[in-house]
């Protein structure tokens, strides 16, 4: 008697299980394996091949070249959800070549020491050390063949939620003036909406090193005009006054009251014409901000209200320099094969303060045999 109205109960579970699977929400398709796949990008004069590596998240697209280690493409979907190029640079390895020696550095690995070197000399341990002027009267980047011209050996990774690509380059002693055989590791790892640049050098000689990622980001995206709209905001109480050479006085001013004082969100373009001295030296913006605080934090916001991307950078450098696409005069024309002009696009390389070695006050970038140098920056996207 007991056991008819269990079954009932039971026969009438099932068919209201059957119910509830037959009118229950479609099922959410998987978001798309982060992936990572190569192609012959270019071949040097002397034969050497370049490759171009793509690295996919579901959400950004990243293209990644072995010539500079340079980031050639990158894609990020705005407020709507398109996809849109957001970095500058050249479709085809001749542009690199040609326009990179020296010249705009767009996405490239910069090294051994990026930003300026005063007069292209320097002093450690009591000896002296003489750096190619390609900046005249200075050196800039490493030198006129520096760590962007160099074609680095590529590793590529994957797991379950990340892609990275690990690019290994070993600077002989005494290349563009630097002492100590210096190897270098650069690994570029995408997840989700951010990419992560991890740095890593060891010497075997006491020597200066100081790497960044030179990126020019245009967030309503690449070849569609200027930068100066965009609102930036740099964690920064000061930063540090240059000469009319773009070295550093040894000099660590504040922003506040100036047109450097970007610690509140600012368009770009709001003060870069106004009569300050520090202006009319770089034409603009083009200067280390001392980044306030210590470990890994965020160093810069940039938003474009427009397609409303919004680019988040955080660091554990000591600065970030902030260059407003001053020079950029009209003369290249870049991936989409629009022109580049003036303030198409900013530059926000983490790092250390420029001619840190010619001042003892400056956080120290000696790196001595034994110690690894090590640093890293994330590039977060969002869109609203």
């Amino acid at each position: 008697m007991l056991i008819r109205p269990m079954r009932t109960r039971l026969v009438g579970l099932a068919m209201l299980a059957g119910l509830m699977t037959s009118f229950s929400a479609p099922a959410v398709e998987a978001a798309p394996r982060p992936d990572i796949t190569k192609d012959l990008f270019g071949t040097l004069s002397d034969g050497t091949q370049v490759w171009r590596y793509t690295l996919t998240s579901g959400v950004l697209r990243v293209r990644i070249i072995t010539y500079g280690g340079i980031v050639q493409r990158l894609d990020a979907p705005d407020k709507h959800g398109h996809q849109a190029n957001v970095v500058l640079g050249f479709p085809d390895l001749a542009g690199y070549v040609e326009k990179n020696n020296p010249g705009p550095y767009f996405g490239a690995l910069i090294g051994r020491y990026a930003n300026r070197i005063a007069k292209g000399t320097f002093t450690l341990d009591g000896k002296t050390y003489h750096l190619p002027i390609n900046n005249d009267p200075n050196s800039l980047h490493g030198g006129t063949k520096g760590f962007d011209t160099k074609v680095w050996n590529a590793t590529p990774g994957r797991t379950s939620d990340e892609v990275s690509l690990r690019l290994d380059y070993t600077s002989p002693d005494g290349e563009m003036g630097y002492p100590g055989t210096l190897k270098a590791t650069t690994t570029y790892t995408l997840r989700g909406s951010a990419l992560r640049v991890d740095y890593q050098a060891t010497t075997d000689k006491a020597t200066v090193v100081n790497l960044t990622n030179h990126s020019y980001w245009n967030l309503g995206g690449e070849g569609t005009g200027g930068i100066y709209g965009n609102r930036l905001q740099l964690n920064a109480s000061h930063y540090t006054p240059v000469d009319s050479t773009l070295i550093p006085t040894g000099q660590i001013a504040p922003v506040a009251g100036t047109p450097m004082d970007f610690r509140r969100p600012t368009a770009v373009g709001a003060r870069i014409r106004d009569d300050f001295q520090q202006l009319a030296y770089g034409q603009g913006y083009d200067h280390n901000w001392v980044l306030d605080g210590s470990g890994f934090r965020l160093a810069a916001r940039v938003s474009d209200p427009d397609s409303g991307r919004v680019l988040s950078i955080s660091t554990d450098q000591p600065g970030i320099q902030f260059y407003s696409g001053n020079f950029l005069d009209g003369t290249l024309y870049g991936t989409s094969g629009h022109q580049y002009r003036q303030g198409d696009g900013l530059a926000l390389e983490t790092q250390h303060f420029p001619d840190s070695p010619n001042h003892p006050a400056f956080p120290s970038t000696v790196l001595r045999p034994g110690q690894t140098y090590r640093t890293a920056t994330s590039f977060a996207f969002s869109a609203h």
